[in-house]
């Protein structure tokens, strides 16, 4: 017991130095955050047009499909019915490690299939890795301008290879596009993921667009110019879109956003599989950081370290300073994104206020304002109550205990009126994109809307669990029978 005490003692009289250093990385971490408010303004009034394309550029279309027989057809049909000139336009699909007919259904709607087998190669990213060697054996990297890469539960405006041209032949060498959601109405967890991709599309691909820098790919429904891919395809990790979004401005690239080009996808129904997807796509994030956040910061203050002293010569000296202030910056945003914040936070919180300070109380005693915060929530107890409700505990074991209690009670609080905050956001989502979203009762929008803040909890918990959990790719199963022809009626009930 006295060893125990003696420790306790130790351990409190570095709460100081412990506070001071974790008070240093917060105000590393407001850094990487503060440009955030205003790119949301920006993005509320302003996206990147672009002008009709003066040409048809050459493309390839890339479809990893796992087992995706019942949605894999109305991919392919909805391609079909492009209205961009189809002999621009080669289908390629990936069957990957399938035990149905996935293969038959893609060769019968006139694409070009290969079959990947190999259980030990499971990820989406090893299907393109494979289903790139194969191109470039059979036809050549350079025989296609550029690539386009979707899931087979994914379906096209009729407009959208036109609009994404026009990106192209404006000189974009990566664009990712306006993500729908064909289920949105499905349930409460499909609705939040839908509010999810209009909520970044609004909030964050928007404004980067307009500024000229990069936004991020995710998942699905971009193009790429066939440079990126002359050595293959190389991001095999369980989020090969962070990966190569990070290595990509990592090497100067810009990811810009056409807003005009729409496409759909299948969102999960399931809370299980939601989650079980948000802790792959948390790892994923982690693992992002960890192999290209170095290159990233690095490039914050030396610029491109991938590019040759003889390439920056060639350029002329202004275009060179202005790419350069642009790509510092680009790469800096980019590592914001990255950046593993909520999990920062929280391990510092439990270490710093949780451990550190409740030993300290342990000689000292403690005092706890449970509403003495700037949230909305303390503001609004504090009006009616006239204090924040201190809590005193004398010197001794309960006020290690209470203290700890206590703190992540307060911790508690703000996240919850963070998480709360985002009933705001769902409904200013329904507001600007009403044109965009299937119509549905008003009781059904509401109760989107008060249940859309589960989906950044989820992300929260997620990354915990990432942390310490071994993650695996799994499939996300895909069902839904929609059809493009079901979303155009339902886009015309919207405009009538």
């Amino acid at each position: 017991m006295i060893f125990a005490t003696s420790v306790i003692r130790i351990l409190g009289d570095w709460y100081v130095p412990v506070s001071t250093f974790y008070g240093l990385l917060v105000s590393f971490l407001i850094l990487f955050n503060v440009h955030r408010v205003p790119f949301m303004i920006i993005g509320l009034f302003f996206t990147r047009k672009f002008p009709p394309a003066k040409q048809y550029h050459k493309y390839a279309v890339l479809i990893p499909a796992r087992n995706e027989a019942p949605v894999l057809a109305n991919l392919l049909q909805s391609l079909a019915k492009q209205d961009y000139p189809k002999e621009y336009l080669t289908v390629f699909v990936v069957a990957d490690n399938c035990t149905d007919d996935t293969a038959g259904i893609a060769r019968a709607n006139g694409a070009v299939c290969y079959e990947h087998q190999n259980p030990n190669e499971r990820t989406k990213g090893y299907a393109l890795k494979y289903l790139f060697e194969q191109i470039a054996r059979d036809y050549g990297i350079e025989s296609f301008e550029g690539y386009f890469i979707f899931d087979a539960d994914n379906l096209l405006n009729r407009d959208f290879i036109s609009r994404m041209n026009d990106s192209f032949d404006a000189g974009e060498k990566i664009v990712t596009s306006y993500r729908n959601s064909k289920n949105f109405d499905e349930n409460w967890v499909s609705a939040s993921y839908a509010l999810h991709w209009i909520r970044s599309s609004r909030m964050r691909h928007r404004a980067r667009s307009v500024l000229r820098l990069a936004t991020n790919i995710q998942g699905t429904g971009f193009l790429f110019a066939n440079e990126l891919v002359r050595d293959g395809w190389k991001y095999v990790s369980l989020t090969e879109d962070r990966a190569f979004t990070a290595d990509a401005v990592a090497h100067g690239y810009a990811i810009s956003y056409n807003d005009a080009a729409m496409f759909y996808d299948e969102q999960p129904t399931s809370i299980k599989i939601g989650f079980r997807q948000r802790i792959r796509w948390s790892k994923g994030h982690l693992q992002a950081f960890v192999e290209t956040g170095w290159y990233l910061f690095l490039n914050i203050f030396v610029g491109n370290v991938f590019r040759k002293k003889e390439e920056r010569r060639k350029m002329p000296l202004g275009k060179r300073i202005l790419e350069g202030i642009r790509h510092r910056f680009a790469a800096y945003d980019t590592l914001s994104q990255l950046l593993p914040g909520a999990l920062i936070n929280a391990i510092g919180f439990v270490i710093v206020t949780a451990f550190f300070l409740s030993c300290r109380a342990y000689t000292v005693g403690t005092t706890v304002n449970l509403f003495g915060g700037k949230d909305w929530i303390s503001v609004i107890v504090r009006f009616f109550r006239g204090d924040a409700m201190p809590v005193t505990i004398s010197p001794g074991v309960r006020a290690v205990i209470g203290n700890a209690g206590l703190t992540f009670f307060v911790f508690w609080l703000s996240r919850v009126q963070i998480e709360i905050a985002n009933v705001f956001q769902a409904v200013y989502l329904f507001f600007t994109d009403r044109k965009r979203i299937k119509p549905m009762p008003l009781r059904r929008k509401v109760r989107f809307i008060l249940t859309f803040p589960t989906f950044d909890l989820f992300y929260r918990w997620s990354m915990y669990i990432a942390l310490f959990k071994k993650v695996t790719w799994k499939q996300i199963p895909h069902t839904s029978a929609i059809t493009i022809e079901d979303i155009e009626s339902s886009q015309k009930e919207v405009v009538s």
